[in-house]
């Protein structure tokens, strides 16, 4: 977003929005809405993160271990598929549609996540 300038994505807070409503807890109509949809989007968004994060910890610990170039690349794979099949599987955005700019602003971020916890996950072991 602030290399390219571009304005935030209103797709977390779709998926929210998409999901409540589904579990039969649909956020009421109010002037707060925007701002309960935005933080609760913010925050699946660390769940997610932090979840993978998690997982991956623990397959490491159980012995999976990989170089981070490839454990790296599998971990923002990983956070990217934990991310984006919702958003498909709900209908929220179809990525068969996403133009190579919106793939990049998808991928980038996932595998620089990806590295920075794999390596992260890798540096207690020494």
């Amino acid at each position: 977003m602030a290399l390219r300038a571009r304005p935030a994505s209103t797709v977390p807070e779709t998926l929210v929005d998409t999901i409540a409503t589904r579990i039969g807890f649909p956020l009421r109509d109010s002037a707060e809405r925007g701002n309960r949809l935005i933080g609760l989007a913010a925050v699946t968004g660390i769940a997610v993160g932090c979840g993978t994060g998690a997982a991956v910890a623990l397959v490491h610990r159980a012995g999976a271990r990989m170089p981070l170039w490839l454990g790296g690349p599998l971990t923002g794979a990983l956070v990217m598929v934990v991310a984006d099949v919702p958003i498909a599987r709900l209908g929220v955005s179809d990525p068969h549609t996403w133009s190579v700019g919106d793939w990049a602003s998808d991928v980038v971020p996932h595998l620089i996540f990806g590295l920075v916890t794999y390596g992260l996950v890798t540096a207690w072991d020494h």
